[in-house]
């Protein structure tokens, strides 16, 4: 049997596309699936790195938070408390605020895993304290905002482990005693501004700020505290003043002391009226304020006496800049600091100049100061200047009167033939120097019916070298043509004489 010729026989199915298709269908069930992304909360907005939740009476913050958050706002909401370890699930947060809430306390994990975090903002809660373990965690952590709270006690290892730490806001709280001893120890590295004003602050160690060096100084402010009066006190602010501190400069009338403890409303102005210490002779700690002048290019050292045994003794400066110097001194050792504990700078620059301040370590926290040296660095003067400033600047008025008068009277005419002179007859001409400063358009000369533009502008007057029955006419600064016009009527005269050459209104004739 022959089979039809339109009748071909089967093709064999090829048996590799089965196992390929099983081998894919392996493959995509083994592969992992990729996570889907955390949604925005619906009462959020989110961007690429921000997330904004305020004002959305939030009780409790958001579960799902997306983790390329670097700042996050949750501020102006009911929050009362915040879980633990509520920020693992944000690795890169950088700044958060969580300003006007209702948080009363921080359970000991509320901010860990959090290390990244250089920007808090717990202003206007109801905290009472600032206790230990609050920002233990956050290592990095640059600015802290607590003002506005309720807080009545500070403990005194509360920024211990925040080395980095350059500004802390505490004003209109209730504090009563603040921890000053580690003030020192906290500027010496960062800390930048250190706002205590506004608080009710009865006391405060004198002895002990009085020793804080210009950097700390500079930024610690007291403005506002029921402080009693003492001449230590005011003392100390008059100097920090004079140094041009702003801490005191910028809040002057604002420093306030207590008269009297019996009298609770006894505060006074005592910086802006200062008569009631007149009596307050200056204390030891203004003679530490060594003056040291030196030349531009001439090496530089400075020493402080101290008996200090230098074993157990370490020596730091603290530079104009801010900066710590520590032995053996800087990169690029153009600053060196010795075991003895002297500065050495290698070429006195301008840049060198203001208060280094001498401090003594003998152990991590105690900081003694000993000395400060207000260093000015000078470029000398050139052997061949005799002349001194007031001298100079005579000189230079003489100079200017002289170049004046050539100017007003020998400026020569643009044209000879404008300036010879006209005929008894001949019509009005006129030179440069009748020409009105600054005027856009010469003055017309028109003869006896000469009249300004009206859109001329003059700045000032002068008299036109025109002879007529031996009077002089003037240049005009505004159309008088109306001979009604007031000012036409008031200056017109028979005798067409001028009365007053230099007068602020224009004669007419």
């Amino acid at each position: 049997g022959l089979l039809p010729a339109t009748m071909a026989p089967p093709v064999p199915a090829d048996p590799l596309w089965p196992r390929v298709a099983k081998l894919l269908l392996l493959l995509q069930l083994c592969a992992p699936r990729a996570s889907p992304q955390p949604r925005c909360p619906s009462a959020c907005i989110c961007t690429s790195d921000l997330l904004s939740c305020s004002r959305q009476m939030l009780q409790r913050v958001p579960q799902v938070l997306p983790p390329t958050t670097t700042t996050l706002d949750l501020s102006h909401n009911a929050l009362t408390q915040l879980h633990d370890r509520w920020l693992t699930a944000l690795p890169h947060l950088e700044a958060l605020h969580i300003s006007d809430n209702q948080i009363r306390d921080l359970s000991p994990q509320a901010f860990h895993n959090a290390s990244y975090l250089r920007h808090l903002d717990m202003s206007s809660n109801h905290l009472h304290a600032v206790k230990t373990h609050y920002f233990e965690a956050l290592v990095s952590l640059e600015e802290l905002l607590l003002y506005n709270n309720r807080i009545t006690r500070v403990d005194e290892n509360a920024f211990t482990k925040l080395s980095g730490l350059r500004k802390v806001y505490l004003s209109w709280n209730n504090l009563t005693t603040f921890p000053f001893q580690v003030v020192q120890w906290m500027g010496i590295y960062n800390l930048r501004t250190l706002d205590l004003s506004s608080n009710s602050l009865s006391s405060i160690p004198v002895e002990v700020l009085a020793a804080l060096p210009e950097n700390i100084g500079n930024g610690l402010y007291l403005h506002n505290n029921p402080i009693r009066c003492s001449c230590p006190l005011y003392l100390m602010l008059q100097r920090w003043k004079q140094r041009g501190f702003s801490s005191v400069k910028d809040f002057f009338e604002e420093h306030t002391c207590k008269v009297s403890d019996n009298v609770p409303r006894s505060l006074i102005k005592f910086l802006k009226y200062s008569h009631m210490f007149e009596n307050c002779s200056a204390g030891p700690e203004d003679a530490h304020l060594l003056p040291f002048q030196v030349a531009a290019g001439q090496p530089i050292l400075l020493t402080c006496n101290t008996s200090l045994p230098p074993a157990a003794t370490t020596y730091m400066w603290i530079s104009p800049h801010h900066e710590p110097i520590k032995h053996p001194g800087n990169s690029n050792r153009s600053l060196e600091v010795f075991h003895n504990g002297s500065l050495r700078i290698a070429v006195a620059k301008p840049w060198h100049s203001g208060v280094y301040v001498g401090l003594a370590i003998n152990s991590p926290r105690n900081f003694s100061r000993l000395c400060e040296v207000n260093v000015t660095v000078q470029y000398p003067k050139l052997a061949g200047e005799t002349f001194s400033t007031g001298l100079t600047t005579l000189l230079g008025c003489i100079v200017s009167l002289v170049l004046v008068i050539i100017y007003l009277y020998l400026t020569p005419c643009r044209c000879l033939s404008c300036c010879k002179k006209p005929a008894p007859l001949s019509p009005p001409q006129e030179c440069s120097a009748q020409s009105s400063i600054l005027s856009t358009t010469p003055p017309a000369t028109d003869g006896p019916n000469r009249k300004a533009s009206a859109n001329k502008h003059v700045v000032f007057l002068e008299p036109v070298r025109e002879t007529q029955n031996g009077k002089i006419r003037l240049a005009l600064g505004e159309d008088f043509s109306d001979p009604k016009h007031p000012k036409v009527l008031q200056l017109k005269s028979d005798t067409e004489s001028i009365s007053s050459v230099f007068s602020d209104t224009p004669i007419m004739s």
